[in-house]
């Protein structure tokens, strides 16, 4: 009787599995939400043993964190808008800001800490972005309102555009208008209160 053959096992080597693990990563926090982010699932769908995504991200909390650093980077991306004219300066950037959380919903709320608060607590990538996204308010406002009144002001308008994201992205509103005409009414609406 011949010798059985086995077949050689196959070694998979991945050119980049950190951004392979991240992409999986974010297709199931967007198909499933984020306490379903297992590594084990990920590895599954990256083709690729556990172990070895463990290498890169060493806990759920890890992963986490790299999907809402690359978030905050998209983020920071999409908040590079031109600015408005006059009164309407901040006006872009508000209506960006939104329309990042309504085309990522799962991965806005984990930015914020759903699921995982610790992520924007620790995060750099995260506070500064919102370090960020506060020295494009304040430059603006600076212009518009007494110096005392630039941080409730700039906290103010980021309480607005966060708030109005999630109540676009949890399907809260209803309106006969589209969702970039609503942003835009209630964002030109909050400029006319910062008008002095």
């Amino acid at each position: 009787m011949a010798p059985r053959r086995t077949k050689p096992r196959k070694h998979y080597h991945h050119g980049d599995l950190r951004n392979a693990l991240l992409k999986a990563a974010r297709e199931v926090l967007e198909e499933r939400g984020p306490s379903f982010l297992g590594l084990r699932e990920i590895s599954r769908r990256v083709g690729v043993s556990a172990p070895s995504a463990y290498h890169h991200f060493p806990s759920r909390d890890a992963l986490a964190l790299g999907l809402a650093e690359q978030g905050a980077l998209e983020m920071a991306q999409s908040l590079m808008v031109k600015p408005g004219e006059g009164n309407d300066t901040l006006l872009p950037y508000g209506e960006a800001y939104v329309a990042f959380a309504r085309a990522n919903p799962a991965l806005y709320r984990l930015m914020f800490g759903e699921g995982f608060p610790a992520v924007s607590q620790y995060s750099q990538a995260v506070r500064d972005l919102r370090q960020r996204s506060f020295e494009i308010m304040k430059s603006s406002l600076e212009k518009r309102l007494p110096e005392t009144a630039v941080p409730i002001a700039g906290l103010f308008l980021w309480a607005l555009v966060h708030g109005l994201g999630l109540l676009l992205i949890d399907g809260q509103l209803e309106t006969n208008d589209t969702p970039k005409d609503l942003v835009h009414q209630v964002l030109k609406l909050a400029g006319t209160g910062l008008n002095r």
